[in-house]
């Protein structure tokens, strides 16, 4: 019997060694190595090879080198997703030969959300393989779902061989994993999930989406931190990588890009979870702004930007006299640390005595907010508890926020004010700085331009 071959693995970045080590040299962790099983079975079938037949839908690849500018890259369509959020993300469609990988907590919808666009594609010859959920499971959401498509055919298997064999009869023309975590091959031993495993059946994948031309979707599961599982080197392989948030008490799912080689990796998609499925959110900013009777000190709206969407969000602050010694300061959807700048410049520019209370700071709506055009409206609505004094919910506010007090100007300014505009909000404090080739008199919204907070409190407490 031959003596099975096995390897170190870190389990963070996927990083090899010969033997156990404690610190990873790669990406510096602790107790990360786990030994696995690598050696390869020589008799194992080819993972995928070519069938015989030219490809169904998309490109048929050459070895042969061509000039920069004889490439064209414009006779290549995307596919209509049949989903506007995802179609967004993706950066205006799915990409013949793309490898997706989507990413999320587990009953979050990853899985509602694939099977959703593969009963839409009515024209497409989709396959769905599934790892983890049986057949009369998946029909039983696809029938809550009323999803219904002769063209979405299911898969439940694990083994990247069978399925590649299933493929070649098939011929489909999207393929969706359900998830890459469970799968395994023939060629290593290890347990199906390891890192050696998930390399190997992701490089597969990979090389059968490059040579069909076929659109691969691969769920994954993430750790406790938050991160995808598996090595790090899996986000590197595949072409797009999509976050799915939220959370799992509240209705509304934000589906998130941080790597498209096809598109932008700062547009946002939102959803929400219903009985029969996901919705899509059209307008979100009119979800993200609460609809209350009275005006209430410390609420103030702020236009914010999330890659080319503009959105209006709600933000809420609580001011109170610190009763235990040290006061609290707590953010939720904002970043703590700008925050605490934010609470400084308040305190020496415009004498307002924060450093004795408790702050509470939250975004509605679930959203993490990183641009810091929000920065006025939080000022405001910080100022607005303090003082007791509510701000008219029919008031913006888009302006950065400097350390000595100034309003610095925030990119397309446009942008923001015709949304303010759109959902009948009658002022919006800007920049001055962002007044120059401004045309005003072509928005009915009252611009108030501002270069200090001074101004800004003057007018509204």
């Amino acid at each position: 019997m031959a003596k099975l071959k096995t390897t170190y693995f870190c389990q963070n970045c996927g990083a090899q060694s010969p033997k156990w080590i404690g610190k990873c040299p790669s990406c510096n962790e602790w107790n990360t190595y786990v030994e696995e099983v690598v050696q390869k079975d020589t008799k194992a079938a080819k993972s995928w090879r070519p069938a015989a037949e030219p490809g169904n839908a998309g490109f048929k690849r050459t070895n042969k080198p061509h000039q920069i500018t004889a490439i064209s890259y414009e006779d290549q369509p995307r596919f209509n997703a049949a989903d506007a959020e995802l179609n967004r993300v993706l950066g205006g469609g799915i990409v013949p030969g793309s490898l997706v990988l989507i990413g999320g907590e587990p009953g979050i919808g990853k899985s509602t959300l694939m099977l959703q666009i593969a009963t839409a594609l009515k024209k497409l010859k989709v396959l769905y393989v599934s790892g983890e959920e049986s057949e009369q499971q998946i029909k039983m959401r696809a029938d809550r779902m009323q999803g219904v498509n002769e063209n979405c055919y299911i898969l439940t298997e694990t083994n990247v061989q069978n399925i590649f064999q299933q493929i070649e009869e098939l011929q489909p023309q999207m393929l969706i994993i359900d998830s890459i975590q469970t799968l395994h091959t023939s060629y290593v031993e290890s347990a199906a999930g390891s890192i050696s495993q998930v390399r190997e059946c992701t490089s597969d994948l990979m090389k059968y989406a490059k040579e069909s031309g076929v659109p691969v979707f691969l769920i994954g599961h993430i750790t406790k931190e938050g991160s995808l599982a598996g090595p790090k080197v899996l986000e590197h392989m595949v072409d797009t990588v999509l976050q799915f948030e939220g959370d799992r008490h509240l209705s509304y799912r934000i589906l998130r890009t941080t790597k498209n080689r096809f598109g932008s990796t700062s547009e946002l998609g939102i959803y929400e979870m219903m009985g029969t499925g996901l919705r899509e959110v059209s307008n979100p900013s009119e979800i993200l702004i609460s609809q209350r009777e009275d005006e209430l000190s410390g609420v103030t709206i702020g236009a914010m930007l999330e890659g080319n969407r503009p959105l209006m969000i709600e933000t809420q602050s609580l001011v109170s006299p610190a009763t235990y010694g040290t006061p609290q300061r707590s953010s939720t959807g904002f970043d703590a640390k700008r925050l605490n700048m934010l609470l400084a410049v308040l305190e020496k520019r415009g004498g307002f005595r924060l450093g004795v209370h408790d702050v509470f700071l939250n975004i509605a709506g679930g959203l993490k907010v990183e641009d810091p055009a929000i920065d006025l409206a939080v000022c405001a609505s910080l100022v607005s508890s303090l003082k007791d004094v509510p701000v008219s919910g029919k008031i913006a506010f888009a302006g950065e926020v400097g350390l000595g007090g100034e309003i610095r100007a925030v990119n397309r300014v446009e942008n923001r004010i015709s949304e303010a505009e759109k959902l009948g909000f009658k002022e919006i404090y800007i920049s001055k700085y962002n007044k120059k080739g401004l045309d005003l008199s072509s928005y009915k919204i009252d611009i108030k331009a501002v270069s200090k907070l001074d101004e800004v409190f003057s007018r509204l407490i």
